[in-house]
């Protein structure tokens, strides 16, 4: 079975940094695309960024330039980097198998991780 947990959010100034972490269990981590996305209060989920099983990497550009996706597929675990955080990037994280910046309706998620910027 298919699962992925998200971890490493918390309460961090602006400016500050904070490393995520999505660890999967069920299927080869190599073989798969892993996309993180977020949902901020009162919005819409929406994509920040995703990479491939060949290592290719997108990012939406809100957090270009301030967040970096990694992933180690010894550890089944995907990293999201977040740098220069600002308050406008609070939210729920969450990371999602084979999807890179859409999902469809139907997509499971799980309960995510809370990022709160705040001074």
């Amino acid at each position: 079975q298919v699962h992925a947990v998200e971890s490493g959010g918390g309460l961090v100034q602006p400016g500050g940094s904070l490393r995520l972490a999505c660890s999967v269990s069920g299927f080869i981590l190599d073989y798969f695309t892993i996309g993180w996305f977020r949902q901020a209060p009162g919005k819409e989920r929406e994509g920040v960024s995703c990479i491939s099983n060949n290592g290719g990497t997108y990012y939406a550009d809100s957090v270009k330039g301030r967040f970096n996706i990694s992933r180690d597929n010894a550890k089944n675990t995907v990293y999201l980097q977040m740098n220069s955080l600002k308050p406008e990037d609070t939210a729920v994280y969450y990371c999602a198998t084979d999807r890179c910046m859409i999902y469809f309706s139907g997509d499971s998620w799980g309960k995510g991780t809370l990022v709160a910027v705040s001074s």
